[in-house]
Order: C-alpha cells, then sequence, then structure tokens
C-alpha cells in the first residue's frame, strides 16, 4: 500500500497542488482546505520547519566588497562625461566601494536550503527562506515537532466535503 494519499489526481498535478498549499501555508500561517490535503501538508510543513529550526542559526559572518552606483542627495546616479578613443563623449555612471556584512550559509545550511525550495514554490515578493529561517524558527525553537494544527470545520457547501484549516501553532 502507498504511503501517501493519492486525493484523486495525476501525481504531477497532486505534487504541485501540495508545493502550492505548502507555501500559502508558510506564507500565511493558515489555509482552509479538505481534510486530507491538510493532512498530507502538515506532514510536509512539519518536516520544513525542523529542519529549518535545527539549521536556524547554521551560518557565518563574512564582510564582502560591494560596488555600487553613487547617489547624489535626490537618490539619483551620479554620472560624469567621458571621452571615448574614438572621440565621442558619453555619460558614466560613478561607481563606489564599500564592504557589507552579510550570511554565509555553512553547508549543512546550504543543503537543508536546498531541500526546502524543493518542497515550496518559489514567491516573487517574499524571500520565503528568509522568512522560514528567521522568523519562523526561532519561533519554534523550544519546540520538538508538532509546530501545526488541523482544526476540522463543517463541510463544504457544494459537494458536502470535510474541510478543515490548518495553521501554524
Amino acid at each position: 500500500m502507498a504511503g501517501t494519499r493519492k486525493l484523486g489526481k495525476p501525481t504531477d498535478q497532486r505534487l504541485a497542488m501540495l508545493k502550492c498549499l505548502t507555501t500559502d501555508l508558510l506564507l500565511n500561517e493558515k489555509i482552509i482546505t479538505t481534510e486530507a490535503r491538510a493532512k498530507e501538508v502538515k506532514a510536509i510543513v512539519d518536516s520544513i520547519i525542523a529542519l529549518a529550526v535545527k539549521e536556524k542559526d547554521n551560518f557565518e559572518e563574512v564582510e564582502v566588497k560591494v560596488v555600487k552606483a553613487k547617489l547624489d542627495s535626490k537618490g539619483r546616479k551620479v554620472t560624469e562625461k567621458v571621452t571615448s578613443k574614438n572621440g565621442k563623449e558619453y555619460l558614466k555612471v560613478v561607481k563606489e566601494e564599500t564592504t557589507e556584512k552579510r550570511q554565509k550559509d555553512l553547508p549543512s545550511r546550504l543543503n537543508a536550503r536546498r531541500k526546502i525550495m524543493k518542497k515550496v514554490n518559489k514567491v516573487s515578493n517574499v524571500d520565503l527562506m528568509n522568512k522560514l529561517f528567521n522568523e519562523i524558527a526561532p519561533k519554534y525553537s523550544d519546540r520538538v515537532g508538532g509546530y501545526t494544527r488541523i482544526l476540522k470545520m463543517e463541510p463544504r457547501r457544494g459537494d458536502n466535503s470535510p474541510v478543515a484549516m490548518l495553521q501554524l501553532i
């Protein structure tokens, strides 16, 4: 017998749906779906959060040289006139070199990040990995499992299927 529910979908559709539900739960911290889907997503999200809690402090601070465009008081790039080899003049952006402190993942945290990225969708406007490692993982650092809960709700009106709310505790 198979270890996971089929959810009435072909494998590729089922995996895509579970990825979307997992991503939505991590972003919004609660979702409403059917009970069977909620039970599947609960297992995935609990494993992701457990991995993030384990690797949350596994990085080092590194100073990195950064070359940026120099900005004036209004926030616009500063330019200067330059003459090319063939005598034409053009505007060139003035660059300045600074150093910044950045987090560099150690190999085990990088591996954990890659494992998590396989289970969630890429979101354009939010850095999900940053939220997971810097907001969600510290919140659950003192817990050993049980990061989500399923609350049963009344059946769906159209097809009477059992509905549940899945939320992060």
